[in-house]
C-alpha cells in the first residue's frame, strides 16, 4: 500500500526535525528490545523513553515553527500529559499497519502520531 501525500510530508519534516537533535535516535527494533530486556522494568523504560522523544519532539517542532516551519502539531489548549505517550505511539502503530519498519526510529512514529492526534 502506497502512503499517503501527508504521509510522506510528515515523514520529510520528521526527518528534518530529527536531524536538529543530536542524540541518535533509537530504532523500533531498539524499543521492543528494551522493553523486553527486563520483564518488571522494561515496560517501565519504554514509557520513560516515549515520554523523552514526545517531549523532544515538540521542542524540536516548536523550534521550527519559530525559525519560520509550517505548524504540524497544534495543541491548542487541548490536553497532552506524559501518560499519554505510550497510547498515542501505540495507537500510530496499530492504525499505520505495515508502513513502519523496524529500523525506523521511534521519533517518527510519535511525530506523525501528535500530527495526528493533534492536527491544525
Amino acid at each position: 500500500m502506497m502512503p499517503s501525500a501527508r504521509t510522506c510530508g510528515r515523514l520529510l519534516v520528521t526527518v528534518m526535525l530529527m536531524g536538529a537533535l543530536s542524540a541518535p535516535a533509537m530504532s523500533l527494533r531498539e524499543l521492543r528490545a528494551l522493553e523486553l530486556s527486563d520483564k518488571k522494568q522494561g515496560p517501565n523504560y519504554v514509557q520513560y523513553y516515549l515520554v523523552g522523544v514526545l517531549e523532544g519532539t515538540l521542542d524540536a517542532h516548536a523550534r521550527a515553527e519559530r525559525a519560520g516551519g509550517k505548524p504540524q502539531i497544534c495543541i491548542n489548549g487541548r490536553r497532552l500529559e506524559p501518560h499519554m505517550a505510550k497510547p498515542l505511539f501505540d495507537a500510530e502503530l496499530a492504525r499505520n499497519k505495515g508502513l513502519y519498519e523496524a529500523d525506523m526510529p521511534v521519533q517518527l512514529v510519535i511525530f506523525n502520531a501528535l500530527s495526528t492526534a493533534y492536527s491544525c
